[in-house]
């Protein structure tokens, strides 16, 4: 059985894991994606009938949670579903058909990766949060222009991929100062735009 909960923009995840039971993969944000879990992530273990074993606690910088019984769990990068399936596994060591669920509180390194981050030659260099309709010129807007120093159409938007990086050209003086919108695009979660400093 999954559950998906929004509330005050959280999303809580829950997986419930039964022995002999194929859990299912349960997606967040967009249609077919799947939730990985990052640092600094708060999630929510309970264990049926073991409360000295149900935990809440934020995945630590290494990737990892604690637990009675079993110590370090590897959950950064993985799915609920993988995490959820790793702890009843082993604690079927000490527990008969442990009964697991997994709940994620608070997405904390969602909101890191979904952010945009602006650098080079502007006033402020910023990292900002992403939002629906963003443009290159919105970002640098928000980070107070560009400065005295910068190569404004020798900007770069950086955007990864899971394979590799892409590098897009924007003419950001061209957007500036003549109005002409045609490289002014649509920033996704991620991103990283880039305004290089005048060589002379």
């Amino acid at each position: 059985m999954f559950k998906k909960i929004s509330h005050n923009l959280l999303f809580l995840l829950v997986i419930f894991v039964f022995p002999a039971v194929s859990a299912e993969t349960v997606g967040a944000g967009t249609s077919g994606e799947v939730y990985r879990i990052g640092v600094d992530d708060q999630i929510s273990i309970n264990v049926w009938k073991n409360t000295e074993l149900s935990l809440s606690m934020p995945v630590r910088p290494d990737g990892k949670i604690s637990m009675p019984l079993i110590g370090d769990v590897v959950a950064g990068g993985r799915t609920p579903e993988e995490v959820a399936g790793d702890i009843r596994e082993r604690l079927s060591t000490f527990i008969r058909d442990p009964n697991v669920t997994i709940i994620l509180t608070d997405l904390r390194s969602h909101e890191y990766i979904s952010r945009i981050r602006i650098t080079g030659a502007v006033t402020t260099p910023s990292s900002i949060p992403y939002r629906q309709g963003i443009t290159v010129l919105d970002a640098v807007l928000a980070s107070g222009g560009i400065n005295d120093f910068a190569s404004a159409n020798n900007t770069k938007i950086y955007r990864k991929d899971a394979a590799s990086t892409h590098v897009i050209d924007v003419k950001l003086s061209d957007i500036l100062n003549k109005g002409q919108l045609d490289t002014n695009v649509l920033l996704l979660p991620g991103d990283i735009v880039t305004v290089p400093e005048s060589m002379f």
